[in-house]
């Protein structure tokens, strides 16, 4: 019971380790990377109940309800689609063992406690999440942008249809534009794959 206290009081519960990429085929998260469409694992921090695998394409989570249940729930959370946000770091203080990285996955907040002394390679991963939280802020702003500019000329186009030029016709040819200049928008802006930005920051 006072090793219990202890532990929870220094912040050593159910402290992460940061695992080397040699031995990312021992994780449970390793099975469920979808190597198939060239995912890759760039930063595996493994607790006693759950492992913390990021990928170029997501965060994979496999919850362990205790360190003591071998019972798992996998959750998978696409950066595309849950934007990361908030990303903070709590370094250790002087009776602190372990140093804290956080941040939200769209409304999902995550806190991770890890090693003291793996605060290195944990700074390679919070600089990382820092920098795919911006990329993907100024791309929503562009995103807007383009939706206004689109509407704008919707707008200016309608305006100016020839009265030759029977309604129909022209707005088949302005969902044209509008699908072809959007596509091109959403192929620019919404970022599917961060690997470049986890290769820049992460030395493993």
């Amino acid at each position: 019971m006072f090793k219990k206290m202890a532990a929870d009081a220094l912040g050593l519960s159910d402290v992460g380790k940061i695992i080397d990429p040699q031995d990312y085929d021992k994780t449970d998260a390793d099975d469920y990377v979808m190597h198939e469409d060239q995912e890759k694992i760039f930063f595996l921090i493994k607790t006693r109940a759950d492992e913390y695998c990021f990928t170029n394409l997501a965060l994979i989570h496999v919850d362990g309800e205790s360190a003591m249940s071998s019972k798992r729930t996998l959750r998978r959370y696409p950066y595309s689609q849950h934007f990361i946000s908030d990303v903070f770091m709590e370094t250790a203080g002087k009776i602190d063992l372990d140093v804290e990285i956080g941040f939200k996955l769209g409304e999902i907040p995550f806190k991770i406690d890890v090693q003291k002394n793996q605060i290195e390679k944990l700074t390679d991963l919070y600089k990382s999440l820092l920098r795919i939280a911006e990329i993907t802020y100024e791309n929503k702003i562009l995103i807007s942008m383009a939706n206004e500019s689109l509407d704008k000329a919707v707008v200016v186009l309608q305006n100016s249809r020839p009265n030759d030029v029977a309604l129909d016709v022209q707005y088949s040819k302005l969902t044209d534009f509008g699908f072809t200049w959007m596509s091109s928008v959403r192929n620019q802006y919404h970022v599917k794959d961060f690997g470049d930005v986890f290769e820049k920051y992460i030395n493993n």
